[in-house]
């Protein structure tokens, strides 16, 4: 007899749908899997055997035959166990074809017959939604997730048993009803506040407007000035993510099996801080079959690359296309996959090897030859890609034991959010976020001067020697200062302020 069971499989953070066919009939008893599976699938045979007699259920000794279609689509992981186990049972006529009209099943076996996790449901079920499939049987640990998709009827699925006893109408299984997340009224907790900085009141401003506008921030000091601090501390200060941008970011880590069994949605922006050794692939993404990299995982939050000259070069080079585009395209010979990657780039680092040139305290041991070599590992390229670069000194002793607080995070996080409402009615329509997302035409028609800002404009170009993206850079940054001081209009304070964060070679 020939069964048919929908299934989902992968690409990237797109599922497509996958029918599962399975054959029994004469001959030496055997299970043979087709449709380009990898070795996981292959290996779904000895699991499903043993899952099928343990649940007390009959594994027919006949000659099976299971095809995954289309045949020309990569099938991974082991999320194929379930469904090959109910077409073996419908196969057998252990269940009706009938049972299983309008639904898809994904999930992996345990021996036992009990259904585990599996990544990627967000995407799977978003899939089966989009297709017009309203019922989705998943392990029960990922009825959450699921469920956030509306409109799907998700039914928990704990041992195969309990599932087969559902399909043939013995016992049925509830659907699971999403109840309140008491997750979602839990206030945040952050690693830093602003509030317990001492000093450096000019890069708390900076990093002020660069989480109002979404826009990337250089800090340049010397070792202990508080730069790593100060960048842990940007979550505290960002506004909350909508509902949208909750699932974009927990559909690319259920994919990447980073998502939390007790959070099925992620609700707090990330942070993502990668060590200088990782490797290309580990930050932008990649593999033989491409998955997300750091750049990904930090999509709608941060990204902290501490000691940027340390990064190999090919590696921080690689962030340029993400930068501009905010997405990365990862290409293979199978075909290219694009993962998001828009992203608030924050980075640190010493203005030489020894960390103190410049330093009104300590002397620098670095010959100028060697200082130059150590700038020149960040391009002018990438440079030119980051709206903010402001220097972080050594702070005073009698501000380090000032028993003063500084403003907390949350009343700064306020301003920020004022300008991020402002930022959402403007772009309402748009695929845009924030003023860090405008393109040339945005930029041309939100971010009009006048006479006198065009010609200060000039004359910063032509002093600081500016590319036309650092001009554009420029406007994005003084629409966000204006956006902060609530002005409808670009005035000159705001265009200074925007000039006085683009860089200068380092130490001069």
């Amino acid at each position: 007899m020939l069964a048919k069971v929908t299934s989902c499989a992968l690409i990237g953070l797109d599922g497509v749908l996958v029918e599962v066919e399975v054959d029994a009939t004469r001959g030496m008893p055997s299970l043979t899997i087709v449709g380009l599976p990898d070795v996981a699938v292959k290996e779904a045979g000895e699991r499903v055997r043993a899952a099928i007699k343990n649940s007390s259920l009959l594994f027919p000794g006949q000659r099976i035959t299971v095809n995954l279609a289309p045949a020309d689509i990569r099938k991974a992981g082991p999320a194929y166990d379930l469904p090959i186990a109910v077409g073996i049972l419908i196969a057998s006529e252990q269940v009706w074809p009938q049972a299983v009209e309008g639904a898809l099943f994904v999930g992996e076996l345990s021996l036992d017959g009990s259904v585990r996790h599996v990544d990627g449901i967000l995407p799977i079920a978003a899939l089966a939604a989009q297709e017009g499939i309203r019922r989705i049987f998943v392990p029960h640990v990922d009825a959450p997730e699921a469920a956030l998709v509306e409109g799907l009827e998700v039914i928990p699925v704990e041992h195969l048993a309990q599932l087969a006893a559902h399909l043939q109408g013995l016992r049925s299984i509830p659907p699971y009803k999403a109840g309140s997340d008491p997750a979602a009224s839990v206030l945040p907790t952050y690693a830093a506040d602003f509030a317990e900085i001492k000093g450096q009141e000019h890069v708390k401003r900076a990093l002020e407007v660069a989480a109002a506008g979404g826009h990337n921030v250089l800090m340049i000091g010397p070792p202990g000035a508080g730069k790593t601090l100060l960048a842990r501390s940007v979550p505290s200060i960002l506004p909350a993510m909508t509902f949208e941008e909750a699932l974009e970011v927990t559909k690319i880590y259920s994919v990447a099996g980073m998502l939390p069994s007790d959070t099925p949605l992620i609700r707090h922006r990330p942070f993502r801080a990668p060590h200088h050794t990782i490797s290309h692939a580990g930050l932008v993404g990649g593999g033989h079959w491409p998955r997300p990299g750091e750049i990904s995982l930090a999509h709608r939050g941060v990204l902290f690359l501490d000691e940027l000259p340390e990064f190999g070069t090919r590696t921080l080079e690689s962030l340029r296309q993400p930068l501009e585009d905010h997405v990365v395209s990862i290409a293979r010979s199978t075909g290219t996959l694009t993962f998001p990657a828009n992203f608030m780039l924050i980075a640190a680092m010493n203005p030489c090897p020894c960390g103190y040139y410049g330093d009104p305290v300590r002397e620098c041991t670095c010959n100028l030859a060697t200082i130059s070599r150590y700038q020149k590992r960040i391009s002018g390229p990438l440079l030119d890609r980051i709206d903010i670069h402001i220097e972080v000194p050594r702070v005073d002793y009698d501000k380090l034991t000032a028993d003063r607080l500084g403003e907390p995070s949350a009343a700064i996080r306020e301003r920020v959010e004022r300008a991020r409402a402002i930022q959402q009615a403007r772009f309402a329509g748009t695929p845009l976020m924030c003023n860090a997302d405008m393109g040339p035409t945005e930029v041309r028609e939100i971010c009009k001067l006048d006479e006198t800002g065009r010609s200060l404009v000039r004359a910063a170009m032509q002093q600081l020697q500016m590319s036309a993206r650092a001009f554009h850079r420029i406007l994005k940054l003084a629409r966000t200062i204006a956006d902060l001081a609530g002005s409808e209009r670009i005035e000159t304070a705001h265009l200074a302020e925007a000039i006085q964060y683009r860089p200068r070679r380092i130490g001069t």
